[in-house]
């Protein structure tokens, strides 16, 4: 009986598995989810200017999560959101400003609007697509919101994003078209 060398097939077998197990250990490509790689490697959500956010609170899945947006904002009060940070790249939440943000919904249902609320139209304004609805609920107020950016436009050579800003409470709706021009990074205006 003649024998056979196994040798060659042994070595190839080890390269695929080597090449193998490189391949497993890599970074995933941007479009796989990763636990933890986005942490390790930087911001990943890009706001419609250039901002970029360490959190989307859920908004580019068609949700605000107002629980995760309380949790940062904290004891944050008055028409103005967010934390005043070194670098507006740093900022948590997007801003909204000017304390007649509550006449953007009408004048009952606007004065529902609380420090959440805001900080959803902020960061649906800075990270939601054209065309695409991001929706809440206030649990406090039982108004539910559905914000959807339409177009965009230059006015006075601010980026400004013309929206529908649809308010739910007592089987009864009402809908708002608002423009919203950013004033700075990560800080909106409600014309």
């Amino acid at each position: 009986m003649r024998s056979i060398n196994l040798q060659p097939v042994r070595l190839i077998a080890g390269a695929f598995l080597t090449t193998l197990a490189c391949a497993v250990l890599a970074d995933p490509p941007p479009h796989a989810p990763a636990h933890g790689w986005r942490a390790k490697h930087g911001s990943y959500y890009v706001g419609y200017t250039g901002t970029r956010w360490s959190d989307d609170y859920d908004v580019t899945s068609g949700r605000c999560n107002r629980e995760e947006m309380g949790a940062v904002l904290g004891g944050v009060v008055g028409g103005t959101i967010g934390h005043e940070v070194a670098k507006p790249e740093d900022r948590v939440v997007a801003t909204i400003l000017g304390a007649a943000v509550g006449a953007l919904v009408g004048s009952k249902i606007g004065r529902e609007l609380d420090e959440r609320d805001h900080g959803c139209i902020g960061q649906s304004l800075e990270l939601a697509q054209p065309g695409q609805s991001v929706q809440w609920l206030n649990e406090q107020s039982k108004v539910a919101y559905v914000l959807t950016p339409t177009k965009s436009e230059n006015i006075d050579g601010r980026n400004c994003r013309v929206f529908t800003l649809r308010s739910t409470a007592s089987g009864k709706s009402q809908t708002v078209t608002r423009t919203g021009c950013q004033m700075a990074q990560g800080q909106w205006e409600i014309r």
